[in-house]
C-alpha cells in the first residue's frame, strides 16, 4: 500500500493504554512481538485510575476459608448466571497470581499484620477478597504496569483517536486514526489488533465516567463486522456524588460501605433494611442503585434527590488513613468533612457489562485478529458485575489477549491494506467540515445524554424504550448532518463529532437489548416486566451488523460443566427464575 499518510507497523496494535490495554502490552512484549499502544488521552490517565475500592482475588489472606471456587460462585450469583461460565472460573483461577506478578512488579498494598497483601469486605463477595492500596488502587495499579510496560520497551502513541479498523479480507489489518493536537491523519498496520477502550458512560447525563468514554472501541468492532453481546446491562454505580451539581456523578468508592459506611434517608432511616435485611449497604450495586432511587423517587430522598452515607461513626484517624481520597474529595469539592457528617450521594453510569463478543480462552473477537479485553469485552460478568472484579478481569483477560494476539501474529505475514479503505476514513472524518448548515455536535450529544438518561435508565418500560428509538433515529439523522468550525488542529467539536456516530450506535445496541429482554435481571430493571424469567436465563442477546442494518438475535448461555454446576446447584434455579 502507498499511502499519503504518516505509517506505524506492529506485530501487535494495542488500542487503549489503561490496565487490560497495558497487561496485552506486557505479555505480548515477552511473546517478543513489537507492540504499539495507542491511547486517546496521555499515558497514566486511563479510567482504571477511577477504580478506587480494590482487585477481587481469591488470597485468603484475611478469610482463609475463601478460595477459587467462591469467587467463580459470587461472580456467576452476581451475574444472575448469564456470564460466560469458561471465563469466570479462568478469572477466579487466575486472579491470585496476576496480583503477584503485580507485587513483583512494584505494587505497594495494604499489609496485614503478618506480611501478606490487607483484603477487605465488598459488596457481593462472600469474604474478605479485595486487595487494595487505601482507596487509591486503581492508580498504584496503572503505575505499576506503566512503569514496566514503559521498562520493556513499548512505542506509545499519545492523544491519538482511531476511528476506524482496517481489513485484509475478513482479517483486521491495522487502523487508521488521526492526532488529535494537529488533526493530522495516521494509518497503524498491525497483525493482530487488540481492543480496550473501556466502556460507554458518555452517552449519558449523569456518569462516573471520563470523557474518553464514548464507546470507541464497541463501535470500532461493530463496524468491522463484529458480535456485541449483552449490551442491555449498563450498571449504574449506586453512589455517586449528587451536589454540587459540577461534580455530579464522580464516584463514592463501595469502599466507603465496605469500611462500615450506612445509607440513610432524609427520614433517618437506614433503609437498605428494607431491600437486603442479610446483607445491607453490601448488597450487590444493582441493588443498593434500585434501592437508593426508589427511596428518592417516593419521596424519602436527600435534599439533591439522592441519599446520605454515613461513615461518620468511625474515628476520623481511620477513615483518613482507609479512606484517604474520599476524605480529600468531598472537602475540596463538595465542602464536606466525611468524618465529622455524612455524604449525599446517587446512583450514576459507571459501567457497562456488555461488549464485544470473545472467546474466553483468547480473548479474540468473531473477527479473525481482532481481540478486546476490559470493560470493552463482554462475557466475564453476566448482568451484573461485582466491586473489585474489573480489575482482576483486565489483568487476567489482557494478559490473555496480549498472549493470543502476539501468538497469532507470528502466523500470518504483514497484510496489504487498500487504499480506498484508507481513503473513505478520511472522507468519513472530514465530512464535518464540509457540512453547510448542520447543527454543532454538541447539541446532538447534549440531546442524546438526556434521551438515554430519561428513556434507558435504571428503570425500564417498553413505552420508553420504543421512543428511545425513536429519537436515536432522529439524533442519527441530525448527526449525519453536523457542522464543525475551524481547522483541524485541537478542535474539541471535530473529536467530538467522531465519538457521536460512536455513542449513537452503541446507544441504539443498549436500547435494542434493552427492548427486547422482556424480564428484571441484574442491571436490567424492566417495570413492565418485574420478575426473573426462566427462558431469558438461558440466553444472551447477540447485536450485529448485517448490510448496514444493526440485527438482534439472542443465543442461548454455554453449557456448563457438572462440577461447576454442582458448585451453584442450589441458586441457579432460583436465580435463573424457575416456575416464573
Amino acid at each position: 500500500m502507498t499511502t499519503k499518510f504518516e505509517t506505524h507497523e506492529h506485530d501487535v496494535l494495542i488500542i487503549g493504554a489503561g490496565g487490560a490495554g497495558l497487561c496485552a502490552a506486557i505479555e505480548a512484549l515477552a511473546q517478543g512481538a513489537s507492540v504499539g499502544v495507542v491511547c486517546k488521552s496521555l499515558l497514566g490517565k486511563a479510567h482504571t485510575v477511577m477504580a478506587e475500592g480494590g482487585i477481587a482475588a481469591a488470597m485468603a489472606n484475611v478469610d482463609r476459608a475463601d478460595d477459587w471456587r467462591t469467587h467463580f460462585r459470587d461472580t456467576m450469583r452476581g451475574g444472575k448466571f448469564l456470564n460466560n461460565w469458561r471465563m469466570a472460573q479462568l478469572h477466579a483461577q487466575e486472579a491470585p497470581d496476576r496480583i503477584r506478578d503485580l507485587e513483583q512488579w512494584g505494587a505497594l498494598f495494604d499489609r496485614t499484620s503478618d506480611g501478606q497483601i490487607l483484603q477487605r469486605a465488598f459488596g457481593g463477595h462472600t469474604y474478605k477478597r479485595l486487595c487494595h492500596v487505601g482507596d487509591r488502587t486503581g492508580l498504584e495499579m496503572i503505575r505499576t504496569l506503566q512503569d514496566r510496560g514503559v521498562a520493556l520497551g513499548i512505542d506509545v502513541y499519545m492523544e491519538c483517536a482511531v476511528t476506524r479498523l482496517l481489513k485484509d479480507g475478513d482479517r483486521v489489518a491495522g487502523a487508521f486514526g488521526y492526532w488529535r493536537e494537529q488533526g493530522r491523519f495516521v494509518v497503524f498496520k498491525a497483525k493482530s489488533v487488540v481492543l480496550a477502550t473501556g466502556g460507554i458512560g458518555k452517552i449519558y447525563k449523569i456518569t462516573s465516567n471520563s470523557w474518553e468514554y464514548t464507546a470507541d472501541g464497541m463501535a470500532l468492532a461493530y463496524e468491522a463486522g463484529a458480535e456485541l453481546k449483552d449490551m442491555e446491562f449498563v450498571q449504574f454505580h449506586p453512589t455517586g456524588m449528587v451536589w454540587p451539581p459540577g461534580v455530579q456523578g464522580i464516584l463514592v468508592t463501595e469502599a466507603v460501605r465496605g469500611e462500615g459506611g450506612i445509607l440513610r434517608n432524609k427520614n433517618g432511616e437506614r433503609f437498605m433494611e428494607k431491600y437486603d435485611p442479610k446483607r445491607m449497604e453490601l448488597s450487590t450495586r444493582d441493588v443498593v442503585a434500585r434501592a437508593i432511587y426508589t427511596e428518592v423517587r417516593e419521596g424519602r430522598g436527600s435534599e439533591h434527590g439522592g441519599a446520605f452515607l454515613d461513615i461518620s461513626q468511625k474515628p476520623a484517624e481511620y477513615v483518613k488513613k482507609k479512606l484517604p481520597s474520599m476524605y480529600h474529595q468531598f472537602l475540596e469539592l463538595a465542602d464536606v468533612d466525611i468524618t465529622k457528617g455524612p455524604m449525599e450521594v446517587g446512583p450514576t453510569c459507571h459501567y457497562v457489562m456488555g461488549g464485544v463478543r470473545v472467546d474466553p480462552e483468547t480473548a479474540e473477537s468473531t473477527v479473525s485478529g481482532l481481540y478486546a479485553a476490559g470493560e470493552v469485552a463482554a462475557g466475564l460478568h453476566g448482568a451484573n458485575r461485582l466491586g473489585g472484579n474489573s480489575l482482576s478481569d483486565l489483568l487476567v483477560f489482557g494478559r490473555r489477549a496480549g498472549m493470543a494476539a502476539a501468538q497469532a501474529a507470528k502466523k500470518v505475514r504483514q497484510a496489504t491494506i487498500d487504499q480506498t479503505q484508507v481513503d473513505k476514513a478520511e472522507r468519513e472524518m472530514l465530512a464535518p467540515f464540509q457540512n453547510g448548515n448542520g447543527e454543532s455536535p454538541y447539541a446532538i450529544h447534549r440531546d442524546l445524554q438526556e434521551t438515554m438518561q430519561k428513556l434507558v435508565g435504571i428503570f425500564r418500560v417498553e413505552a420508553d424504550l420504543q421512543q428511545a428509538l425513536q429519537e436515536l433515529e432522529k439524533l442519527q439523522e441530525r448527526a449525519r448532518r453536523m457542522h464543525v468550525d475551524g481547522s483541524r488542529m485541537f478542535n474539541p467539536g471535530w473529536h467530538l463529532s467522531y465519538d457521536l456516530q460512536s455513542m449513537l450506535t452503541i446507544s441504539e445496541a443498549v436500547t435494542r437489548s434493552a427492548l427486547a429482554r422482556r424480564e428484571s435481571r441484574g442491571a436490567h430493571s424492566r417495570i413492565d416486566y418485574p420478575s426473573l424469567d426462566a427462558t431469558w436465563g438461558k440466553q444472551n442477546n447477540v447485536v450485529s451488523s448485517q448490510k448496514g442494518t444493526m440485527m438482534l438475535r439472542q443465543e442461548p448461555v454455554p453449557a456448563m460443566p457438572e462440577e461447576l454446576q454442582k458448585l451453584l446447584a442450589d441458586e441457579a434455579e432460583a436465580v435463573a427464575g424457575k416456575g416464573k
